[in-house]
């Protein structure tokens, strides 16, 4: 079988991340890409040995493509995929699927309509110590799961378009928090439904450069009453945060994907650390191999595997639309101040089940 032809939509920070998650996948291959000016689209191509691509529909109509990757700001996601759904290839998203709801749900009905195969990037779920949880979970090692905390911070996004929160669709709550709800409905379980959300959010730092909230909590509340919180910051100083734990009526785990295996104390920098890394001498917490610990290297090898086998993947839109809508149901109750409904479209979730 020929290699999965893979097109690239995006060549930034995140686009990197997929690109290098393909790298110990069998099967599969960077054929054309598509970014943000000519200079990084030609610098992209020669990284990774694909054809650069002008435009969007270009590179979906290319017939060497197979899969769409979409690693584009928020704003873009559901015309790429809209793009991706119309030349009739497969497509995957990056987190957060859409701006709100009603893009994800937009896009989620055209792969569905469409027949076709669709995935959500969803790195922190393919974390080897998130999987190791799940699976201690299910053997029983805590009891019965009871509740679960992330914490997930940095000092700012490292693009402008993230700081536009109207362009972007929201600020720390909806960059972050996307991971802390589907990590809660992974640990959970995804037959639990979210049921109501309560949040709160603010400019405490940074309103010289965004309207959004750079500091976030919300608590999840599932359908049979036990809870998920999710606390986001963009103005965590000394690297990026990434702690998730899980409390159970036999045990707890604990879990810091931000920290890496390495701590040291160096007078003279050593180059790239990691994502957020707000120091290069001092203390520092290098991550060995940021790709694979951050999750993207399953995330990817998850993709092609049930592309080529003709399965769902692990996450799909339908997970994303369901993020998406208690993230919308977040930012009602910001402004509310009262616990708000997750609304969905239930017959859309039952044509994509």
């Amino acid at each position: 079988m020929r290699p999965v032809g893979v097109g690239m939509l995006g060549s930034g920070f995140i686009g990197e991340f997929h690109a290098l998650g393909l790298r110990y996948v069998p099967g599969s291959r960077v054929v054309a890409n598509y970014g943000a000016g000519p200079e990084r689209r030609e610098a992209f191509a020669a990284r990774f040995g694909s054809r650069p691509f002008d435009s969007i529909e270009a590179l979906c109509a290319d017939p060497e493509v197979d899969l769409v990757v979409v690693s584009l700001p928020n704003q873009l996601h559901r015309e790429a995929v809209l793009a991706a759904v119309t030349a009739g290839k497969a497509v995957a998203c990056t987190k957060p699927l859409a701006r709100n709801a009603a893009e994800a749900a937009d896009m989620l009905r055209a792969v569905t309509g469409a027949g076709l195969f669709n995935a959500y990037l969803e790195n922190v779920v393919f974390n080897i110590d998130m999987m190791r949880m799940h699976d201690m979970i299910q053997a029983g090692a805590i009891g019965r799961l009871t509740t679960f905390r992330a914490r997930e911070g940095h000092s700012g996004p490292h693009a402008a378009h993230f700081w536009d929160a109207e362009l972007a669709g929201g600020g720390a709550l909806l960059d972050m928090a996307s991971h802390g709800t589907e990590c809660a409905r992974y640990l959970f379980g995804k037959d639990l439904a979210v049921r109501e959300v309560f949040a709160w959010g603010a400019t405490l730092v940074h309103g010289d450069r965004t309207s959004g909230e750079d500091n976030a909590v919300m608590v999840l509340r599932f359908e049979d009453g036990r809870a998920a919180t999710c606390d986001v910051s963009w103005s965590s100083r000394g690297g990026l945060e990434g702690r998730f734990e899980v409390y159970g009526d036999a045990g707890r785990m604990v879990q810091d994907m931000g920290a890496g295996a390495i701590r040291a104390f160096i007078e003279r920098p050593a180059g790239y650390l990691g994502e957020k890394a707000d120091a290069e001498t001092g203390w520092v917490f290098p991550v060995p191999d940021e790709v694979r610990v951050h999750g993207h290297d399953l995330m990817m090898a998850d993709v092609i595997g049930a592309f080529r086998a003709g399965t769902s993947p692990r996450e799909t839109f339908r997970d994303g639309y369901v993020v998406n809508a208690a993230l919308d149901a977040a930012y009602r109750s910001m402004r509310s101040g009262c616990w708000e409904p997750v609304i969905t479209d239930h017959a859309l979730l039952a044509a994509a089940a």
